[in-house]
């Protein structure tokens, strides 16, 4: 159960966190002024890296052991959820990262525009997440 707590915990912090940035931080981030944009994107960047990596790490760790600790009675959910997750990586990689590092030479709207668009994906997908962990819970 100590397993399933901290999957859901790592599930339910990183749905906070991602629609604070979905609906507060990546919209503000057209405000930062030209000037300093270079600069502020990088900051971003790493301080990001320093909160999430940890998180994600967690959840995909947990996700995985959850398949062997609940067993064949709960696969379609934690298998469900293990998707979802590697939907979420894939996202990240292939879509919010380089965004991210088109946005280090400075404030392009097109890839601002990109990057919000997008993220919605990883912001649905960890909701979702976060619902099957709470039923894993109840079921568990």
């Amino acid at each position: 159960m100590t397993i399933l707590l901290v999957y859901a915990g790592s599930t339910c912090a990183m749905m906070g966190l991602i629609w604070f940035i979905q609906i507060v931080h990546y919209p503000l981030m057209a405000r930062v002024g030209a000037q300093d944009y270079a600069l502020y994107q990088h900051a971003h960047m790493s301080r990001t890296t320093f909160v999430v990596a940890p998180l994600m790490l967690i959840e995909m760790a947990t996700a995985i052991l959850l398949l062997w600790l609940l067993g064949p009675d709960s696969y379609l959910l934690t298998i469900a959820g293990l998707v979802m997750l590697v939907l979420i990586w894939i996202s990240t990689a292939a879509l919010q990262v380089p965004a991210h590092k088109g946005l280090t030479q400075g404030f392009a709207q097109r890839a601002h525009r990109r990057l919000v668009a997008t993220n919605w994906v990883r912001t649905i997908l960890w909701s979702l997440r976060a619902i099957l962990a709470c039923v894993l819970i109840v079921m568990n």
